[in-house]
Formats: structure tokens, C-alpha cells, sequence
């Protein structure tokens, strides 16, 4: 059965700019290869962690929302799992309340942009 869910990794934070957008595209890939599809994809940047992991106290934050099979969700974990430029990575099925937040947060976000960009012409 298709679910949504929604995906936080954070990313060794030693990886250039390149491997970073690398091991983005590997995981946005996987989903794709295996009947996903992604339904937003955000880059946060290099962030402070809250306490250090692996002796590190910043890392690349990156959220995938994506619809897939439940049981592809299991395969996913264990990749990261594996991967050892994932240092952390939390994956949460998407009830229908939680699908309308981040509708409303995605339209909300693109309006200010589409008002800062009025702003400055």
C-alpha cells in the first residue's frame, strides 16, 4: 500500500559540496527506482547539532516527503544505515493531518518567496 512519509538525514558534515549532492541524489533515486515519488525535497544546509554524534558537532540537514510503499521503507533504512555519511536519520509515516501541514507550509513558503522577489523588481 502507497504511504506518505517523510525523511530527516543528516550528513557527515567532512563530505565537499559534490559527495553531499551525491548522496542526496543516490537516496532521491532509490525512492524513484522503486516506485516512489517525491513530493518535496528540501536542503537545510550545515546546521549545529543539539550534541555531538561520531565527535561532530555540525552536519548537512536534508528532508525527502515522498509516496512509496510501505515496504520499501525497510530496504531505505538499512541503506542508511550502511552508508557511513549518514550520521542520523529519522523516517515518519504521514498521516492525512500532517500531509495538509506541510501543503499549507509548502504554499505558504512559496508565496513570501513570490513577495521577496516582487519586492526587489
Amino acid at each position: 500500500m502507497v504511504n506518505q512519509y517523510e525523511t530527516v538525514f543528516i550528513l557527515t558534515p567532512v563530505l565537499s559540496e559534490d559527495q553531499v549532492k551525491e548522496a542526496v541524489n543516490t537516496y532521491e533515486k532509490l525512492i524513484k527506482d522503486n516506485g516512489g515519488e517525491i513530493v518535496n525535497r528540501e536542503n537545510w544546509g550545515m546546521r549545529k547539532l543539539a550534541y555531538p554524534i561520531q565527535k561532530k558537532s555540525t552536519g548537512f540537514y536534508n528532508l525527502f516527503e515522498y509516496r512509496v510503499d510501505g515496504s520499501f521503507i525497510e530496504k531505505y533504512e538499512v541503506m542508511m544505515k550502511r552508508d557511513e555519511r549518514v550520521m542520523r536519520f529519522l523516517t515518519v509515516k504521514l498521516d492525512k493531518h500532517a500531509i495538509a501541514y506541510n501543503e499549507k507550509r509548502r504554499k505558504k513558503a512559496s508565496e513570501s518567496k513570490k513577495e521577496e522577489t516582487a519586492e526587489k523588481a
